[in-house]
Parts: structure tokens; C-alpha cells; sequence
């Protein structure tokens, strides 16, 4: 079962992430969903001009909250987690794209 809450409708919701190499980028956050009772976050790298990375990829993360509220990104996720957690967020990308069409 999953279910989708879109954080970013009305305005560009940016964020810093910090890379395993021990860089940054600055990231758009996309939608945040939920798979299996476990909500996940799909944020778009952006190049230092603020536009989307040309080959289109998307870093998907475990999402969560700390005792005071704030996000917690956990990115450790085994196969078959990816793989479900990935084709929901394909079905999201989708139904975007296709209520953009509409409007």
C-alpha cells in the first residue's frame, strides 16, 4: 500500500544534502510518499545555476523526523526496498506529469 503527499505544489522546496564523498548539493524536494508505512523523500539535484542535473537523476532517501521535528534523511536501502520504493515513485512521476497536462 502507498500513498503520496506532495510537499511541493505551490513553491520550490530546496534543501542541502550532503554526499558521501563529503560534498553538497542543493536538492528540490520533489514529493515525500509513503511505502509499506514507511515514508520515503524524492529530492532533484540542482547545478549551482538552480537548474535540474541534466541527466535527470533523482536521489531517493528513507524519510523521518527527530524528537524535535526536524527531517532525517537515512539513505541506506537494500534492493528489493529500492526497487518498490523506485516504482512508486515512477507511478508519482507519472500522474505529475499528467495533472501538468491538464492544467
Amino acid at each position: 500500500m502507498a500513498d503520496n503527499h506532495n510537499t511541493n505544489e505551490d513553491e520550490d522546496i530546496l534543501v542541502t544534502l550532503d554526499l558521501d564523498d563529503g560534498s553538497q548539493v542543493e536538492c528540490e524536494i520533489l514529493t515525500i510518499f509513503t511505502v509499506n508505512a514507511q515514508d520515503y523523500i524524492a529530492l532533484l539535484p540542482l547545478t549551482e545555476a538552480g537548474e535540474p542535473n541534466e541527466d535527470g537523476e533523482v536521489y531517493i532517501y528513507r524519510y523521518a523526523e527527530d524528537s524535535d521535528g526536524n527531517p532525517s534523511l537515512d539513505n541506506i536501502l537494500d534492493d528489493a526496498e529500492y526497487e518498490a520504493v523506485s516504482d512508486r515513485f515512477d507511478e508519482w512521476l507519472d500522474e505529475a506529469e499528467f495533472n501538468d497536462m491538464e492544467d
